[in-house]
C-alpha cells in the first residue's frame, strides 16, 4: 500500500483534522490507566505543531451508543495531551457544530484542540455523509493515525476522505504499513507465522492468506483440539469446535499440498479445571485424559517452536499459545515471546499482531526487544487476512 503520508503535505498555517486512537481505558475516577495510546501518537502530533500547523485531533472513547455519555468524555485525554505536550489543548464542546467550528477558527499557529467523542454522534459508525462532510469543513487537510480503527468504515475514518483533500496517513499507520505490509509482500526468508487463539473460525481467512506466503505456520491455542479432533485423537474435555472439523482437515491437506510446514504441539499442559488452582498435568497430545483439557503447549513443544523461530528471518504472531492470563498456563506464551526477542536480536524481523499477544509481549517486559507490535488487533488480523482497510484504502496514493 503505497499512500501519501504527513511528510508529503504543508502544515504551516492549515488546519489539519488527525483521526487517531485515543480510546485509553479509564478507572472509576476518570483517570487514564494507560497512556500508550496517546503516546503512540505524539511523533505525528508533534510534527504537525512544530510544522505550525493548527491541530484539530478526533477519536472516540469506549461505546455510548451514539449519544452523549458524561463518563464517556474526552476531556481527561485533553488534559493528559496537555501534560505531555507541555502546552495548553483546547476541549472542544462538540465534534461538529457552529461552536466547534468557531473554535476551530480561533486556532493559531501550533495550537492543538481535541473534539468531544465522535461516537455521540450515531451518524459516525453509520459513516453518513453529511457528518463526513461536516467534520471535513472544520480542517484543509486530512491525516488518519488510527490503526486500531482502519478496518472500519466510519465517517472520521472512510466517509471524511471524499470531502477533505489531502487525505495522508500519520507516521503511526506509516509505520504499521512497512512492517505488515513487507512481511506479506516482500518477507525475508525463512518466514514463519504463528498463530494462536481459542477458534480455527477466528483464524481460517488468516490461515488461508497466509498458506501462500509462508515457509512454516506454527500453531498454538485451543484452536489446536479441533485439529487433533480432525485428526481422530481423543481430546478429553479440551475445547473443540464440533462444526470445523471438515474444515480443519481441509486446511492440513492444503498445507500438505503448498508444502507449507504446518507445526501441531508434541505435548500440552492439561488440567481438570479451567482454573489457576485446578490439578496440572503436562501430556503428549495423543493422550490427553478425558477428564482434563488442555490450556498451554508442552516443554517439548516450547523447544520445538524456538527453534523454528530462532531460524526465521521474519516472524508474524497474532494470538496466544495458552491460557496466559491464568499464571500457570502461561508458560507456553512467555516462551514464545523470548524466543521471538531473539530472534530479533540475531537480525530477524518480528511484528505482533496486536491484541492478546502484544499484551503478552509488554507482561513479559520484552516490547523493547520486537521490531514492530501493533496498535490495532482486529485491524492487524483483517491486513493479515489480506483484507482491505477502508481507513486506509480511502486515503490518497
Amino acid at each position: 500500500m503505497h499512500k501519501k503520508t504527513l511528510s508529503d503535505i504543508t502544515c504551516k498555517g492549515n488546519r489539519v483534522l488527525m483521526r487517531v486512537d485515543f480510546n485509553v481505558p479509564l478507572d472509576d475516577q476518570g483517570n487514564i490507566t494507560n497512556d500508550k495510546r496517546i503516546v503512540e501518537a505524539l511523533p505525528s502530533i508533534r510534527k504537525i505543531v512544530e510544522s505550525g500547523g493548527r491541530l484539530i485531533l478526533m477519536s472516540h472513547l469506549g461505546r455510548p451508543k451514539g449519544k452523549p455519555v458524561a463518563e464517556l468524555s474526552l476531556a481527561p485525554v485533553a488534559k493528559r495531551l496537555s501534560e505531555l505536550l507541555d502546552t495548553q489543548v483546547v476541549m472542544a464542546e462538540d465534534c461538529i457544530g457552529t461552536g466547534v467550528m468557531q473554535q476551530a477558527l480561533a486556532l493559531q499557529d501550533g495550537e492543538v484542540m481535541l473534539l468531544e467523542n465522535l461516537r455521540f454522534h450515531p451518524e459516525e459508525e453509520k459513516n453518513d455523509p453529511e457528518f463526513a462532510k461536516e467534520l471535513a469543513s472544520l480542517g484543509e487537510a486530512y491525516v488518519n493515525d488510527a490503526f486500531g480503527t482502519a478496518h472500519r468504515a466510519h465517517a472520521s475514518t472512510e466517509g471524511i476522505c471524499h470531502f477533505v483533500q489531502p487525505s495522508v496517513a500519520g507516521f503511526l499507520i506509516e509505520k504499521e504499513l512497512k512492517y505488515l505490509g513487507r512481511a506479506l509482500q516482500n518477507p525475508e526468508r525463512p518466514f514463519v507465522a504463528i498463530l494462536g487463539g481459542a477458534k480455527i473460525s477466528g483464524k481460517i481467512d488468516v490461515l488461508e492468506n497466509l498458506f501462500g506466503k509462508v515457509d512454516a505456520v506454527l500453531v498454538g491455542g485451543a484452536m489446536i483440539f479441533t485439529f487433533f479432533r480432525a485428526m481422530g485423537y481423543d481430546t478429553g474435555k479440551s475445547l473443540v469446535e464440533e462444526d470445523k472439523l471438515e474444515l480443519a482437515s481441509r486446511l492440513l491437506k492444503k498445507a500438505e499440498d503448498n508444502n507449507i510446514r504446518l507445526l501441531l504441539p508434541t505435548d500440552v499442559v492439561a488440567a481438570t479445571e479451567f482454573s489457576a488452582e485446578a490439578e496440572t498435568r503436562t501430556v503428549d497430545v495423543a493422550s490427553i485424559p478425558g477428564d482434563m483439557m488442555g490450556l498451554d503447549i508442552g516443554p517439548k513443544t516450547i523447544d520445538l517452536y524456538s527453534r523454528e523461530i530462532l531460524q526465521a528471518k521474519t516472524v508474524v504472531w497474532n494470538g496466544p499459545m495458552g491460557v496466559f492470563e491464568l499464571e500457570p498456563f502461561a508458560k507456553g506464551t512467555i516462551a514464545i515471546a523470548r524466543a521471538l526477542a531473539d530472534a530479533t536480536a540475531k537480525g530477524a524481523i518480528s511484528v505482533v499482531g496486536g491484541g492478546d499477544s502484544a499484551a503478552a509481549v509488554m507482561q513479559a517486559g520484552l516490547a523493547s526487544g520486537i521490531t514492530h507490535i501493533s496498535t490495532g488487533g482486529g485491524a492487524s488480523l483483517e491486513f493479515l487476512e489480506g483484507k482491505k482497510l477502508p481507513g486506509i484504502s480511502a486515503l490518497n496514493d
